[in-house]
């Protein structure tokens, strides 16, 4: 028995070591959300109270649990308090929501029972509905994400006496209960087995090789009255023999069922305790992606008697699926439903019955093949991305209605409204009993405020969307507005996972992504992607020879080239649209690379420790002499606006922190006041002040969490509070140009998440070991010359050399220069400066070595542009807001 519990959520302890540097500032006043994207990854469970309507929550993976809000019709997160320390509580493998006291609900957390989660498992329990928890840790884990996740519930709450809970275990951890809500758990030394079942035995992982063990547990609540403890209680084990046990003494002794069939795993047991019934939905493997035979059974608890009900038998010629997703109607306990488990093709079937199992139909029949006639219409107009940017050739329908559907659950107060998950959302109906008079029922996602995807690279440029993502699984979105879901995922081509994402600094709307397909589904796509337009619209490029996937790559500044490093193929880059690639030398495979913001031909790579810089377009590397940098895995970013000022963050155990150069990586300044960092990014500067807001996912001052800095890494805030913890975060963090405290993290499993502080910065102070890049901006200058050459042209375009003269007696430092042209040209690409915004208007900022245009000086800027006369000169030309006169 374990009795120790903690305080897990809201809040979190924080542990502060003695030594520590000093404390963050106090937290901003920060506000949070999601950047909406409409669920994105598997629901395996979705569980509704049996005694107050309307009250109904769902698990998730790796996303944490939710709540129901009937009254906004969005699901609320539950979980996000988890920390830095205990990600793995955000694997939910079940919850139990209290009959008897329905504020009360518990879940089951743990990621994963092998080595990847440091961490055992916990049992969570709250008495507000989820609104903050407790823990009682576990001395064992437990496997939100392990194969088998689908199957449940695995906990489960004595209906009678709610003070009594059983959890099912993984890993021959067998059966445990408690019997004081939660708070300590014993193992049900009597219950006789622990499962056998493993997916593969010899994974040399641990991931597919765990005994699935004890699965789902079920009371019949007739055997009991209020109060007293339920006597009969059945348990579903993987063992393929050995399927199902019952206890008809209140858990003191435990029998094998006795005539149960054989051969396959119970992925559900599901009572009706009215009829007298125990209905078990089975298939050949644990799932959730695998499942090729299975049966339904129907056995009668009072004569023992079973009974086979499947829809299509195993064995039969039609049989190439398992069921489960097995839910019966509380209002009318004749009448229940299965799911296929897996029909990945052509689509999910779900099979209904009214007669107790007697005869069924199904969501969909075939006709004259590939023809189908539907008992449903599909509207994914809330999440219209569900179609995944593909129209499927018939029979297979675009979108489907499903995978990986371990749960559907009638609403037992209401016989019209079905819940069912799918590996990438919710989806529902309210006028169910359509289907049993020969109508069409409606299927909506019902997935609003449920945000489940894996993010793992983010940009914010500065013009066009605000937001673009890389995202594991469904690929990644462009984001026009943070609070509408987008239209459509990356397509040409659909990616299954992008890996990374950049865009052209001074030229913003080219953008490159790379990512992961399955070939052998997509023969014709490669894994390299690119964007002329922001995001909106994608052709591909061709991929480097050795079979290169995903990886990081990086954009010119200017967008006329770019470097990419795959997975498992050497370092490559491509002038133009990838059309070709050619190795670069000098930089180890599998290196992080990144680009220079402001020179068009500097690239940098890290790996192992070491710096790597090319100053040639990403044809030749060079490792730096910078020193002390992490041996381990590490983000960083260059700077925009100022070439060479590059942010590392990343590592483990003494080399683990924050690092700034300010010359191409040649050297490097650890911060002394950040303990740990592991990711950097920029945001628009605070008022008032010249370098840009830093952001990073640290531990500073003892505490961890997510810091922003207003100067240069001098001082820090934290923005984050122990209720917004999200648990893995780390893998992609930006700042948003544009708008001040604004600032995108992303999570492994709850989604993007959008910071907005603001505010007032904090006062400079000096408590940095780096010298911050700081620029001023002194009265303009009293006049100016501007003079433009067109320097070449091409079909439908033209470059061109634009110098501006300082005429006045004083230095102009920290300049911005406008112009624009009155027949239309649009400036596409620039070099030699920043460029705010591109179009027949155009700025151009300091780019750093020539931030001071001297009195009677110039300085001198390249472009390219399209779309106008090619001998136009500006219409009109500014310094610093002060109007300037021909040369």
């Amino acid at each position: 028995m374990l009795a120790s519990t903690l305080a897990l959520v809201a809040p979190f302890a924080v542990a502060v070591t003695v030594d520590a540097p000093a404390a963050p500032a106090a937290a901003a006043a920060t506000t949070w959300r999601n950047a909406e994207i409409g669920g994105g990854g598997f629901v395996p469970g979705i569980v509704f109270n049996q005694t107050e309507p309307g009250l109904v929550y769902a698990r998730t993976d790796i996303g944490g649990a939710y709540r129901w809000n009937p009254a906004t019709g969005r699901w609320l997160p539950l979980l996000d308090a988890v920390g830095w320390a205990d990600w793995g509580h955000n694997g939910v493998v079940s919850l139990a929501t209290d009959p008897v006291d329905p504020d009360r609900v518990y879940a089951a957390a743990g990621m994963y029972t092998n080595s990847w989660d440091p961490n055992t498992g916990a049992i969570l329990r709250s008495a507000d509905r989820g609104a903050t928890w407790q823990a009682a840790a576990l001395p064992f884990k437990l496997g939100g994400n392990m194969p088998g996740r689908g199957m449940g519930e695995r906990l489960a709450i004595d209906p009678n006496r709610d003070s009594v809970l059983y959890l099912g275990a993984p890993s021959g951890n067998g059966l445990w209960r408690s019997t004081d809500s939660g708070v300590t758990w014993a193992k049900v030394t009597a219950f006789p087995n622990p499962g056998t079942y493993a997916p593969d035995p010899s994974d040399p992982s641990g991931y597919s090789s765990d005994n699935e063990g004890v699965t789902w547990v079920t009371f019949d609540p007739s055997t009991g009255t209020r109060g007293s403890t339920t006597q009969t209680i059945y348990v579903g084990v993987a063992d393929q023999a050995n399927t199902v046990y019952r206890s008809t003494d209140g858990g003191t002794t435990w029998a094998r069922l006795a005539g149960q069939p054989t051969g396959f795993l119970a992925h559900k047991g599901v009572l009706d305790p009215v009829g007298g019934y125990l209905y078990l939905a089975t298939s050949d493997t644990g799932g959730p992606y695998d499942g090729a035979k299975g049966d339904v059974w129907k056995y009668a608890t009072k004569t023992g008697a079973w009974t086979r009900i499947s829809p299509i038998p195993s064995g039969s010629a039609d049989d190439y699926f398992g069921y489960s997703g097995l839910t019966v109607d509380r209002q009318h306990p004749d009448t229940l439903m299965v799911a296929t488990q897996v029909s990945w093709w052509p689509d999910v079937i779900f099979f209904r019955s009214t007669d107790g199992g007697a005869t069924w139909t199904r969501i969909w029949d075939w006709t004259s093949y590939p023809d189908r006639s539907l008992r449903y219409t599909q509207d994914i107009s809330s999440v219209p991305w569900l179609d995944f940017g593909v129209q499927a050739a018939p029979p297979v329908p675009s979108p489907k209605l499903g995978w990986m559907t371990e749960s559907a659950e009638i609403d037992p107060f209401d016989s019209n409204h079905l819940l069912y998950g799918t590996g990438a959302t919710i989806y529902g109906t309210s006028d169910l009993t359509k289907w049993d008079s020969g109508g069409k029922i409606t299927v909506k996602p019902v997935v609003g405020g449920l945000e489940e995807t894996a993010v793992l690279d983010l940009i914010s440029p500065p013009s066009g969307a605000p937001l673009l993502s890389g995202l594991g699984d469904i690929g990644g979105f462009r984001h026009d507005s943070l609070d509408a879901v987008p239209a459509t995922m990356f397509t040409s081509p659909v990616f299954t996972t992008t890996t990374s994402l950049d865009y052209a600094e001074l030229n913003p709307a080219t953008i490159v992504r790379v990512g992961t397909l399955d070939r052998s589904a997509r023969p014709n796509d490669n894994r390299v992607a690119f964007s002329t337009d922001g995001g909106k619209n994608w052709f591909q490029g061709a991929e480097p020879a050795g079979g290169a996937s995903g990886g990081t790559v990086a954009a010119a500044a200017d967008g006329s080239r770019f470097v990419w490093s795959p997975d498992g193929a050497a370092v490559s880059y491509s002038v133009g649209f990838g059309s070709s690639w050619t190795t670069s030398s000098g930089i180890p495979a599998g290196a992080v690379v990144e680009a220079d913001r402001v020179d068009p031909k500097r690239f940098y790579g890290f790996a192992a420790g070491r710096f790597y810089v090319s100053t040639d377009g990403g044809a030749t590397f060079t490792a730096t002499a910078g020193t002390g940098l992490p041996s381990g895995s590490a983000h960083f970013k260059a700077l925009p606006g100022a070439s060479g000022d590059v942010w590392l963050a990343g590592g483990s155990g003494t080399a683990y922190g924050l690092w700034h150069s300010t010359d191409s990586g040649a050297s490097f300044t650890k911060l002394a006041n950040v303990t740990e960092a592991d990711n950097i990014g920029f945001g628009k500067a605070a008022p008032g002040r010249a370098y840009a807001a830093l952001y990073t996912i640290a531990k500073i001052g003892g505490v961890r969490g997510i810091f922003r800095s207003d100067d240069a890494g001098g001082s820090w805030t934290r923005i984050n509070d122990d209720r917004h913890q999200y648990g893995n975060i780390g893998a992609a963090l930006s700042g948003d140009p544009r708008v001040y405290g604004r600032v995108y993290v992303g999570t492994n499993g709850r989604g993007v998440i959008v910071g907005e502080s603001g505010g007032t910065p904090p006062p400079p102070t000096t408590t940095t070991t780096t010298t911050p890049v700081t620029t001023t901006t002194p009265a303009p200058s009293a006049s100016c010359t501007a003079a433009y050459t067109v320097t070449g042209r091409w079909q439908g375009g033209f470059q061109a050399a634009v110098k501006i003269g300082n005429a006045g007696s004083a230095p102009v430092t920290g300049w911005t220069v406008t112009w624009s042209f009155a027949n239309g040209q649009r400036v596409t690409q620039a070099w030699n400066a920043g460029v705010t915004q591109t179009g027949a208007a155009v700025s151009a900022v300091d780019a750093g070595w020539n931030a001071t245009i001297a009195a009677g000086g110039s300085v001198e800027f390249g472009f390219t542009g399209s779309a106008g006369a090619a001998n136009d000169a500006p219409a009109s030309v500014a310094l610093n807001g002060r109007a300037c006169s021909p040369a």
